[in-house]
């Protein structure tokens, strides 16, 4: 599987400032023990105008059924960031990392010059519902490593919690990519400025709810990019449960 990425994503469905994917025009996989939404090229759904966008490589909207999961198997030069929405995922990996992985965490591998994991659903009874996030390093072949934090809602409310970065900015987790990861929980009321600085690309996905972008509604699974300089303001909406959403600001 090709791991380059576009310098940018010049997609019809847009208006020239903005584009969008919609949920439904995602690649789908049914394993039965999993149901996976791609919305980039992975694995046997292939789309040539989306195969990536800057460091941005992968988001997987993974459903796994109750005690299934990935088997142990092995990755090298990715960034995999692993952010779970509801119940609970248990890691295990080469490097002897055990953990379990619950809403509000963020997990960062390392993958660097070769690592094995598994991840399983934790519960017997319970679906787990997470997003798996590829991004493409900016150097090859350093060594594996692994970090995990929790990010609590109240520090989302509202507000776009950087939950990885670079640097580690505001105790985030580390990712070595030129990417800035941010989360936010937006109820009704809430507003969000994504800025874009010149030279500079943002990605927002849906993880939950609906939300609002200028004019145009949003719902879970949904995505808006886009490369112009400017402010992406995003708003929750006037009714139901409060939104989910995880901004890219990428190189």
């Amino acid at each position: 599987m090709s791991t380059s990425a576009p310098a940018s994503m010049n997609h019809p469905k847009g208006d020239g400032r903005l584009g969008f994917r919609r949920a439904q025009e995602r690649g789908r996989a049914d394993h039965g023990w999993l149901e996976s939404y791609h919305t980039f090229s992975f694995a046997d759904y292939r789309d040539p105008n989306w195969m990536g966008f800057r460091a941005l490589r992968v988001i997987n909207d993974d459903r796994v059924k109750p005690s299934n999961g990935f088997p142990r198997h092995g990755h090298r030069d990715m960034e995999i960031v692993s952010y779970v929405l509801e119940g609970a995922l248990e890691h295990k990996d080469s490097m002897g990392t055990g953990s379990v992985i619950r809403p509000g965490d963020v997990q960062r591998m390392s993958a660097g010059t070769g690592v094995l994991h598994s991840e399983y659903n934790a519960s017997s009874q319970d679906l787990v519902h997470f997003l798996q996030i590829w991004l493409i390093p900016t150097e090859a072949g350093m060594p594996p490593s692994y970090e995990q934090k929790t990010f609590a809602d109240s520090e989302k409310r509202g507000r776009l919690r950087v939950v990885a970065s670079p640097d580690g900015r505001n105790g985030s987790v580390t990712v070595h990519s030129d990417a800035v990861i941010a989360a936010s929980v937006l109820g009704q009321g809430d507003r969000v400025d994504v800025a874009v600085a010149p030279g500079r690309h943002a990605w927002v996905h849906v993880a939950k709810g609906r939300i609002r972008v200028e004019d145009v509604d949003l719902f879970a699974g949904d995505a808006v990019f886009t490369s112009a300089p400017g402010i992406l303001r995003l708003s929750g909406a006037e009714k139901g449960d409060p939104a989910e959403i995880i901004a890219f600001d990428l190189g």
